[in-house]
């Protein structure tokens, strides 16, 4: 009976790593994480990770301001209609005040409350694999796969240049768990 287990690899540089990286995407290993000390672009765009969903939050949150603005600004103007000093009920310079004022403001708590969606904020459990080394001044890789093919990702990830190969059985994850068993 196979099981699944955790092939952690520790690289030196960003080169290595991104190599190893590299070796799994052509090996087709979808099931892995990478640890930094640095952001790295190198190791992003390897990753193949798509564009951040935040900038588009952010103009969603813009444009609700503006509409929020508008809305609360005429709607107010046409409930209170006084004519003072002979200006017309809706009065478009000072409604452009209020109207940037909230689109400002929409927009920074999209970018804050998207920004934390999609960074899955807070992790109340580190991620399988992690060590202390990784936030020093090593690069770390490690991969999920069945145990039948856990000595081709280590002879990938050794051959791409890890200092260290080792294997862990992988804990399953909370999505897993059967609460059932007592």
């Amino acid at each position: 009976m196979s099981g699944t287990v955790e092939i952690i690899a520790t690289f030196a540089g960003e080169e290595q790593c991104v190599g190893g990286i590299e070796a799994l995407r052509a090996a087709r290993a979808e099931d892995f994480h990478v640890f930094a000390p640095i952001p790295s672009e190198h190791i992003e765009k390897a990753i193949g990770r798509r564009r951040s969903p935040v900038r588009a939050f952010v103009l969603i949150g813009g444009i609700l301001g503006v509409l929020t603005g508008l809305a609360i600004t005429i709607g107010t103007s046409r409930e209170w209609n006084m004519v003072a000093g002979g200006k017309p009920i809706i009065s478009w310079p000072p409604f452009i005040i209020i109207c940037f004022e909230l689109m400002i403001l929409f927009g920074g708590i999209a970018a804050v409350l998207s920004f934390l969606l999609s960074a899955q904020v807070p992790a109340f459990e580190s991620l399988p694999g992690y060590s202390s080394r990784f936030c020093g001044d090593r690069f770390g890789v490690a991969v999920r796969c069945e145990e039948t093919e856990a000595q081709k990702i280590e002879s990938i990830l050794g051959v791409a240049g890890a200092e260290e190969v080792r294997r862990a059985q992988a804990q399953p994850s909370a999505a897993i768990v059967d609460l059932r068993d007592g």
